[in-house]
Protein backbone atom coordinates (compact mmCIF):
# COMPACT_ATOMS: atom_id res chain seq x y z
CA UNK A 1 0.00 0.00 0.00
CA UNK A 2 0.89 3.39 -0.68
CA UNK A 3 2.57 5.18 2.25
CA UNK A 4 2.95 8.65 0.76
CA UNK A 5 0.11 10.94 -0.65
CA UNK A 6 0.43 14.13 -2.39
CA UNK A 7 -2.94 15.40 -1.94
CA UNK A 8 -5.18 19.24 -2.35
CA UNK A 9 -8.11 19.65 0.18
CA UNK A 10 -10.59 22.06 -0.84
CA UNK A 11 -12.79 23.79 2.33
CA UNK A 12 -15.47 25.64 2.78
CA UNK A 13 -16.71 27.09 5.81
CA UNK A 14 -20.40 28.27 6.76
CA UNK A 15 -19.03 31.55 7.29
CA UNK A 16 -18.31 32.12 3.55
CA UNK A 17 -14.74 33.07 3.81
CA UNK A 18 -13.46 31.73 0.70
CA UNK A 19 -12.33 28.75 -0.99
CA UNK A 20 -9.38 27.38 0.92
CA UNK A 21 -6.87 24.75 -0.47
CA UNK A 22 -3.92 23.37 0.64
CA UNK A 23 -1.42 20.92 -1.23
CA UNK A 24 -0.15 18.76 2.00
CA UNK A 25 2.05 15.77 1.71
CA UNK A 26 0.79 12.65 4.37
CA UNK A 27 3.58 10.07 5.08
CA UNK A 28 2.69 6.96 6.90
CA UNK A 29 5.07 5.60 9.39
CA UNK A 30 5.12 4.95 13.06
CA UNK A 31 2.45 7.97 12.76
CA UNK A 32 1.28 9.93 10.40
CA UNK A 33 3.27 12.82 9.09
CA UNK A 34 2.16 16.05 7.60
CA UNK A 35 4.18 18.39 4.92
CA UNK A 36 2.23 21.66 4.01
CA UNK A 37 3.74 23.06 1.28
CA UNK A 38 1.43 25.73 -0.37
CA UNK A 39 -1.80 26.79 1.34
CA UNK A 40 -3.99 30.04 -0.19
CA UNK A 41 -7.59 31.42 0.35
CA UNK A 42 -9.32 32.65 -2.68
CA UNK A 43 -12.34 35.68 -1.55
CA UNK A 44 -15.76 34.57 -3.46
CA UNK A 45 -16.85 37.45 -5.33
CA UNK A 46 -19.87 38.53 -4.53
CA UNK A 47 -21.72 36.38 -7.08
CA UNK A 48 -20.52 33.33 -5.32
CA UNK A 49 -21.21 34.40 -1.66
CA UNK A 50 -24.39 35.62 -2.46
CA UNK A 51 -25.53 32.09 -4.15
CA UNK A 52 -23.96 30.06 -1.29
CA UNK A 53 -25.62 32.18 1.02
CA UNK A 54 -29.13 31.38 -0.01
CA UNK A 55 -28.81 28.51 -2.08
CA UNK A 56 -30.51 26.67 0.82
CA UNK A 57 -34.19 28.69 -0.56
CA UNK A 58 -33.95 27.71 -4.35
CA UNK A 59 -35.87 24.56 -5.65
CA UNK A 60 -33.93 21.02 -5.81
CA UNK A 61 -33.49 21.26 -9.97
CA UNK A 62 -31.17 25.04 -8.92
CA UNK A 63 -29.32 23.52 -6.38
CA UNK A 64 -28.28 20.55 -8.24
CA UNK A 65 -27.75 22.96 -11.52
CA UNK A 66 -25.33 25.06 -8.29
CA UNK A 67 -23.82 21.98 -7.69
CA UNK A 68 -22.36 21.45 -11.26
CA UNK A 69 -21.26 25.02 -11.46
CA UNK A 70 -19.87 24.85 -8.05
CA UNK A 71 -17.75 21.53 -8.91
CA UNK A 72 -16.17 23.61 -12.34
CA UNK A 73 -15.65 26.68 -9.87
CA UNK A 74 -13.32 24.60 -7.63
CA UNK A 75 -11.79 22.35 -10.65
CA UNK A 76 -10.37 25.73 -12.78
CA UNK A 77 -9.72 27.25 -9.15
CA UNK A 78 -7.27 24.03 -8.34
CA UNK A 79 -5.81 24.04 -11.25
CA UNK A 80 -4.55 27.44 -11.47
CA UNK A 81 -3.42 26.60 -7.51
CA UNK A 82 -1.34 24.11 -9.09
CA UNK A 83 -0.16 25.65 -12.17
CA UNK A 84 1.29 28.49 -10.11
CA UNK A 85 2.70 26.61 -8.23
CA UNK A 86 4.03 24.08 -10.16
CA UNK A 87 2.60 21.48 -7.47
CA UNK A 88 2.88 17.80 -7.70
CA UNK A 89 -1.28 16.77 -7.01
CA UNK A 90 -1.98 13.25 -7.17
CA UNK A 91 -5.43 13.24 -5.41
CA UNK A 92 -8.12 16.15 -4.74
CA UNK A 93 -10.15 15.89 -1.22
CA UNK A 94 -13.01 18.19 -1.25
CA UNK A 95 -15.24 19.06 1.42
CA UNK A 96 -17.40 21.45 -0.58
CA UNK A 97 -19.87 24.30 0.82
CA UNK A 98 -22.46 22.63 3.18
CA UNK A 99 -25.72 23.84 2.00
CA UNK A 100 -28.43 21.69 4.59
CA UNK A 101 -27.11 19.90 7.67
CA UNK A 102 -30.30 17.99 9.37
CA UNK A 103 -28.68 14.99 10.79
CA UNK A 104 -32.03 14.54 12.61
CA UNK A 105 -33.81 14.14 9.31
CA UNK A 106 -31.33 11.99 7.85
CA UNK A 107 -30.31 14.47 5.33
CA UNK A 108 -27.10 16.18 4.96
CA UNK A 109 -25.50 18.23 1.60
CA UNK A 110 -22.18 19.66 0.61
CA UNK A 111 -22.56 20.68 -2.87
CA UNK A 112 -19.38 20.93 -5.82
CA UNK A 113 -19.89 17.78 -7.76
CA UNK A 114 -16.50 15.47 -7.34
CA UNK A 115 -17.27 13.86 -10.43
CA UNK A 116 -16.98 17.56 -12.30
CA UNK A 117 -13.31 18.31 -10.04
CA UNK A 118 -12.17 15.24 -11.58
CA UNK A 119 -12.97 15.96 -15.13
CA UNK A 120 -12.27 19.47 -14.87
CA UNK A 121 -8.69 18.75 -13.25
CA UNK A 122 -8.19 15.02 -14.64
CA UNK A 123 -7.35 14.34 -11.06
CA UNK A 124 -8.83 11.81 -9.06
CA UNK A 125 -11.16 13.60 -6.77
CA UNK A 126 -12.52 12.28 -3.03
CA UNK A 127 -15.80 14.25 -1.74
CA UNK A 128 -19.04 13.76 0.23
CA UNK A 129 -17.53 12.92 3.28
CA UNK A 130 -20.57 13.55 5.52
CA UNK A 131 -23.22 11.58 3.57
CA UNK A 132 -22.71 7.89 4.69
CA UNK A 133 -22.93 8.74 8.32
CA UNK A 134 -25.90 10.28 8.53
CA UNK A 135 -27.35 7.15 7.00
CA UNK A 136 -25.89 5.47 9.37
CA UNK A 137 -27.58 7.20 12.25
CA UNK A 138 -24.88 9.50 12.75
CA UNK A 139 -24.61 13.08 12.71
CA UNK A 140 -22.26 13.59 10.29
CA UNK A 141 -19.99 15.66 12.26
CA UNK A 142 -17.50 16.88 13.09
CA UNK A 143 -15.41 14.91 10.96
CA UNK A 144 -11.95 16.79 11.94
CA UNK A 145 -11.51 14.80 14.87
CA UNK A 146 -10.02 11.48 13.30
CA UNK A 147 -7.35 14.03 12.06
CA UNK A 148 -6.93 15.55 15.70
CA UNK A 149 -6.37 12.07 16.91
CA UNK A 150 -3.84 11.22 14.10
CA UNK A 151 -2.12 14.68 13.34
CA UNK A 152 -2.20 16.53 16.61
CA UNK A 153 -2.02 14.08 19.73
CA UNK A 154 -0.24 15.70 21.80
CA UNK A 155 -2.91 17.98 22.91
CA UNK A 156 -6.08 17.08 24.59
CA UNK A 157 -8.15 19.69 23.77
CA UNK A 158 -8.25 20.85 19.54
CA UNK A 159 -11.05 23.54 19.69
CA UNK A 160 -11.75 25.25 15.99
CA UNK A 161 -13.40 28.60 16.22
CA UNK A 162 -14.96 28.96 12.47
CA UNK A 163 -18.66 29.24 11.69
CA UNK A 164 -18.84 26.93 14.64
CA UNK A 165 -17.29 26.39 17.57
CA UNK A 166 -16.35 22.64 17.47
CA UNK A 167 -14.12 20.30 20.25
CA UNK A 168 -12.36 16.83 20.16
CA UNK A 169 -11.39 16.16 23.78
CA UNK A 170 -9.29 13.26 23.89
CA UNK A 171 -9.29 10.90 26.80
CA UNK A 172 -7.23 7.15 27.24
CA UNK A 173 -6.73 6.75 23.39
CA UNK A 174 -10.30 7.43 22.65
CA UNK A 175 -12.04 10.48 21.35
CA UNK A 176 -15.01 12.64 21.32
CA UNK A 177 -16.15 15.52 19.60
CA UNK A 178 -19.09 17.59 19.14
CA UNK A 179 -20.21 21.31 18.23
CA UNK A 180 -20.37 23.85 21.18
CA UNK A 181 -22.12 27.03 20.11
CA UNK A 182 -22.52 29.29 16.72
CA UNK A 183 -19.04 31.49 16.17
CA UNK A 184 -18.07 33.64 13.19
CA UNK A 185 -21.85 32.46 11.33
CA UNK A 186 -23.54 35.14 14.16
CA UNK A 187 -20.90 37.31 14.66
CA UNK A 188 -19.94 38.25 11.01
CA UNK A 189 -23.67 38.53 10.55
CA UNK A 190 -23.73 41.48 13.06
CA UNK A 191 -20.51 43.04 11.85
CA UNK A 192 -22.06 43.29 8.66
CA UNK A 193 -24.87 45.70 10.26
CA UNK A 194 -21.77 48.17 10.46
CA UNK A 195 -20.92 47.25 6.58
CA UNK A 196 -17.92 44.62 8.02
CA UNK A 197 -17.57 41.32 6.95
CA UNK A 198 -16.21 40.78 10.19
CA UNK A 199 -14.78 42.15 13.60
CA UNK A 200 -10.94 42.22 13.41
CA UNK A 201 -9.86 41.69 16.56
CA UNK A 202 -12.86 41.60 18.33
CA UNK A 203 -12.51 45.30 18.67
CA UNK A 204 -16.39 46.27 18.00
CA UNK A 205 -17.09 43.62 20.86
CA UNK A 206 -15.21 45.14 22.95
CA UNK A 207 -16.82 48.23 23.15
CA UNK A 208 -19.93 46.78 24.04
CA UNK A 209 -21.10 45.83 27.34
CA UNK A 210 -22.94 42.46 28.05
CA UNK A 211 -27.18 42.56 28.05
CA UNK A 212 -27.27 39.85 31.26
CA UNK A 213 -30.80 38.83 30.87
CA UNK A 214 -29.30 38.56 26.70
CA UNK A 215 -26.43 36.23 28.44
CA UNK A 216 -28.77 34.07 30.41
CA UNK A 217 -31.26 33.08 27.42
CA UNK A 218 -28.56 31.86 25.06
CA UNK A 219 -26.80 30.22 27.73
CA UNK A 220 -30.21 28.36 29.04
CA UNK A 221 -30.94 26.82 25.55
CA UNK A 222 -31.66 23.24 25.85
CA UNK A 223 -29.12 22.23 23.05
CA UNK A 224 -26.19 23.25 25.70
CA UNK A 225 -28.03 20.65 27.79
CA UNK A 226 -27.52 17.93 25.72
CA UNK A 227 -24.73 15.59 25.69
CA UNK A 228 -22.69 14.52 22.74
CA UNK A 229 -22.71 13.55 19.69
CA UNK A 230 -24.29 17.11 18.91
CA UNK A 231 -23.90 19.14 15.96
CA UNK A 232 -25.20 22.26 14.70
CA UNK A 233 -26.13 24.15 11.22
CA UNK A 234 -27.35 27.35 9.80
CA UNK A 235 -30.73 25.96 10.25
CA UNK A 236 -29.81 26.65 14.18
CA UNK A 237 -29.29 29.77 13.89
CA UNK A 238 -31.53 30.82 11.83
CA UNK A 239 -34.39 29.11 13.55
CA UNK A 240 -33.07 30.21 17.23
CA UNK A 241 -30.11 32.14 17.29
CA UNK A 242 -31.39 35.33 14.93
CA UNK A 243 -34.82 35.41 16.85
CA UNK A 244 -33.19 35.99 20.26
CA UNK A 245 -31.06 38.24 19.09
CA UNK A 246 -33.90 40.15 17.21
CA UNK A 247 -35.95 40.58 20.48
CA UNK A 248 -33.37 42.77 22.29
CA UNK A 249 -33.19 46.41 21.75
CA UNK A 250 -29.85 46.41 23.11
CA UNK A 251 -27.14 48.07 20.64
CA UNK A 252 -25.12 45.77 17.99
CA UNK A 253 -22.15 46.64 19.92
CA UNK A 254 -23.50 45.07 23.19
CA UNK A 255 -25.54 41.82 21.01
CA UNK A 256 -21.90 41.46 19.55
CA UNK A 257 -20.34 41.59 23.24
CA UNK A 258 -22.75 38.91 24.89
CA UNK A 259 -22.38 36.98 22.35
CA UNK A 260 -18.92 36.35 22.65
CA UNK A 261 -19.49 36.11 26.32
CA UNK A 262 -21.69 33.44 25.67
CA UNK A 263 -18.92 31.32 23.34
CA UNK A 264 -16.47 31.99 26.13
CA UNK A 265 -18.15 30.47 28.62
CA UNK A 266 -20.21 27.42 26.60
CA UNK A 267 -16.11 26.71 25.80
CA UNK A 268 -14.84 27.64 29.06
CA UNK A 269 -16.98 24.66 30.46
CA UNK A 270 -14.78 22.19 28.57
CA UNK A 271 -11.38 23.37 28.94
CA UNK A 272 -10.61 22.21 32.33
CA UNK A 273 -6.44 21.18 32.11
CA UNK A 274 -4.06 20.42 29.80
CA UNK A 275 -3.63 22.14 26.80
CA UNK A 276 -5.60 23.19 23.48
CA UNK A 277 -4.72 23.94 20.26
CA UNK A 278 -6.95 26.90 18.76
CA UNK A 279 -7.86 27.19 15.00
CA UNK A 280 -10.05 28.86 12.57
CA UNK A 281 -10.66 32.12 11.55
CA UNK A 282 -12.06 33.50 15.52
CA UNK A 283 -8.53 32.60 16.83
CA UNK A 284 -7.69 36.34 15.60
CA UNK A 285 -10.53 37.93 17.33
CA UNK A 286 -8.34 38.70 20.30
CA UNK A 287 -11.16 39.50 22.44
CA UNK A 288 -13.12 36.57 22.29
CA UNK A 289 -9.68 34.62 23.02
CA UNK A 290 -9.02 36.55 25.90
CA UNK A 291 -12.40 36.06 27.50
CA UNK A 292 -12.06 32.11 26.57
CA UNK A 293 -8.97 32.53 28.63
CA UNK A 294 -11.35 33.70 31.40
CA UNK A 295 -13.55 31.17 31.28
CA UNK A 296 -11.18 28.26 31.10
CA UNK A 297 -8.36 26.35 33.24
CA UNK A 298 -6.23 24.62 29.98
CA UNK A 299 -3.18 26.58 28.57
CA UNK A 300 -4.14 28.02 25.04
CA UNK A 301 -1.75 27.10 22.30
CA UNK A 302 -2.18 29.49 19.45
CA UNK A 303 -0.12 27.48 15.92
CA UNK A 304 1.18 29.52 12.91
CA UNK A 305 -0.73 31.08 10.79
CA UNK A 306 -1.43 28.34 8.03
CA UNK A 307 -2.33 25.80 10.70
CA UNK A 308 -4.93 28.74 12.28
CA UNK A 309 -6.52 29.58 8.92
CA UNK A 310 -6.23 25.75 6.77
CA UNK A 311 -6.86 23.09 9.28
CA UNK A 312 -10.34 21.72 8.25
CA UNK A 313 -8.80 21.69 4.43
CA UNK A 314 -5.23 19.94 6.14
CA UNK A 315 -8.07 17.54 7.88
CA UNK A 316 -10.58 16.84 4.84
CA UNK A 317 -6.76 16.30 2.66
CA UNK A 318 -6.29 13.90 5.43
CA UNK A 319 -9.94 12.27 5.21
CA UNK A 320 -9.24 11.77 1.39
CA UNK A 321 -6.46 9.86 2.33
CA UNK A 322 -7.82 7.55 4.56
CA UNK A 323 -10.96 6.82 2.56
CA UNK A 324 -8.31 5.78 -0.35
CA UNK A 325 -6.70 3.77 2.16
CA UNK A 326 -10.13 2.08 2.87
CA UNK A 327 -9.47 2.76 6.15
CA UNK A 328 -12.16 4.70 8.98
CA UNK A 329 -12.06 8.33 8.79
CA UNK A 330 -15.55 9.14 10.32
CA UNK A 331 -15.72 7.59 14.57
CA UNK A 332 -18.78 6.68 16.05
CA UNK A 333 -17.78 7.81 18.95
CA UNK A 334 -18.18 11.49 17.99
CA UNK A 335 -21.19 11.17 15.46
CA UNK A 336 -23.20 8.42 17.17
CA UNK A 337 -23.65 6.39 13.90
CA UNK A 338 -24.25 2.59 14.49
CA UNK A 339 -20.93 1.87 13.53
CA UNK A 340 -17.34 3.47 12.14
CA UNK A 341 -17.21 3.81 8.41
CA UNK A 342 -14.66 5.14 5.76
CA UNK A 343 -17.33 7.88 4.40
CA UNK A 344 -16.91 9.76 0.78
CA UNK A 345 -17.38 9.13 -2.88
CA UNK A 346 -14.49 8.78 -5.25
CA UNK A 347 -14.38 9.91 -8.74
CA UNK A 348 -11.10 8.30 -10.27
CA UNK A 349 -9.50 10.15 -13.40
Amino acid sequence: MNNQYHIIGLMSGTSLDGLDMVKCTFQKGNRWSLEIEKYETIPYPKYWEETLRNLHNKSEDEIEEINVKYGKLLGKSTLEFIKKNNLRCDFISSHGHTIFHQPEFGYTLQIGDGKTISEITNITTINNFRELDVSLSGQGAPLVPIGDLHLFPEHKYCLNLGGFANISIKEKGEIIAFDICPVNFVLNNLSRKFGKEFDSSGDIAKKGQTDLNLLEELNNLDFHKNHSPKSLGREFVENIIFPILDKYNCSVENKMNTFCEHIAIQIGKYLKNESVLITGGGTFNHYLIDRIKLYSNSEIIIPNSEIIDFKEAIIFAFLGVLKLRHEINCLSSVTGAERDSSGGDIYLK
